[in-house]
């Protein structure tokens, strides 16, 4: 046995486009595309801070200098 190669994975993407068709899989993908799109946000909303914490720190230190 050789394993998968590559026109045996042409034959089964040829099948899958028959048995599918190209509307189906391009709705599939876009719905795999988005549900992607959105688990990558949530992940990196984890670890940034949020803008307004930032600002929020930033002012008082400008309000400060004005005063003196």
């Amino acid at each position: 046995m050789e394993g998968i190669s590559i026109t045996k994975l042409l034959v089964i993407a040829v099948l899958i486009i028959l048995l599918f068709g190209t509307s189906k899989l391009r709705t599939l993908g876009a719905d795999l595309g988005a549900a992607l799109k959105g688990f990558k946000k949530a992940v990196g909303d984890d670890t940034t801070p949020p803008a307004n914490a930032t600002e929020s720190q930033s002012n008082p230190q400008s309000v400060e200098k004005k005063d003196q």
